[in-house]
């Protein structure tokens, strides 16, 4: 892996002081770098790339910010089978797995191919306004169906495999992954899922019933959403971007996609210590 292509968040307060340390220790390894951002291609002494020519010249990804440019990243280089590794500029994410201060460790972890290798899942979301396709998009996190411009409820009607599970009088409904299971579905009460599961996780949002519980389904599913009834226009966000409108009448289907997501991570990196300094987890003192 000699090329590597360099996505960076320049609004990060770090941003251009890693910069000239990353320039050095490329040229140490003898690594070529290019980079999206053409300034930051001549901090760099990288070669300007825009990111949808990666897939023709890049070995491997450098996404240098925080989770969201890792999201940014996987979305952009969908389908093109570089792996990628997340750099933090900041305080430690749940993508970006490698500090600043690592970024030593980082390229000779590249250079001796001693790093270790996280496969995700993505999810593929398509759009449907009268059976008729209206969009297609990638999800690394969730999709997540609700909002809108009003606070009235809607009715959401969940279908499995073809097989109808139940209609939802909620405020929206969400598909997760294991990477996403960490994020919004968490915070809605949802579990976590390791990423090394197979399956979506289904969140309704806020719904009129002390019955409805979190659910749990293999990654082979076609989970499919219909809007039953509805007074406003719902968002649909894709790893939290707002990405259409769906109205009464519309569905959104969910499956894997064909294309999943190489992570790299440093040799020593834990899944579980990532989760309980993030989560703040203390346990039980006897």
């Amino acid at each position: 892996m000699k090329r590597i292509g360099v996505i960076i968040n320049t609004k990060r307060p770090r941003a251009e002081n890693v910069l000239g340390e990353l320039r050095r220790l490329a040229e140490g390894h003898g690594f070529k770098l290019y980079a999206e951002d053409a300034e930051m291609a001549g901090h760099l002494g990288a070669e300007h790339l825009p990111v949808e020519m990666f897939a023709k010249k890049v070995d491997i990804a450098l996404a240098m910010g925080g989770d969201g440019t890792v999201l940014y990243t996987a979305r952009a280089l969908h389908g093109a089978k570089i792996p990628i590794m997340g750099i933090n500029l900041g305080s430690l994410g749940f993508l970006t797995s490698v500090g600043d201060t690592e970024m030593a460790k980082a390229l000779d972890a590249i250079a001796d191919k001693s790093y270790k290798v996280s496969v995700r899942d993505v999810a593929e979301c398509r759009i449907f306004a009268k059976e008729t396709v209206v969009g297609e998009n990638s999800a690394l996190n969730d999709v997540v169906l609700g909002w809108g411009a009003s606070s009235r409820i809607v009715t959401l009607k969940l279908l499995i495999d073809g097989e109808a599970v139940c209609s939802f009088m909620c405020d929206g409904m969400m598909v997760s992954t294991p990477t996403g299971s960490t994020g919004h579905s968490l915070s809605s009460g949802g579990p976590i899922l390791h990423p090394g599961i197979g399956g979506f996780g289904i969140n309704v949002i806020c719904p009129h019933t002390l019955s409805s519980r979190p659910l749990v389904v293999p990654n082979s599913s076609l989970i499919e959403i219909e809007v039953v009834s509805a007074a406003k226009e719902l968002i649909l966000s894709i790893d939290g971007q707002d990405e259409y409108r769906v109205e009464q009448g519309g569905r959104i289907a969910i499956r894997r996609s064909p294309h999943p997501v190489q992570f790299l991570q440093l040799p020593g990196f834990s899944y579980f210590s990532v989760l309980t300094q993030k989560l703040h987890w203390r346990g039980s003192s006897l």
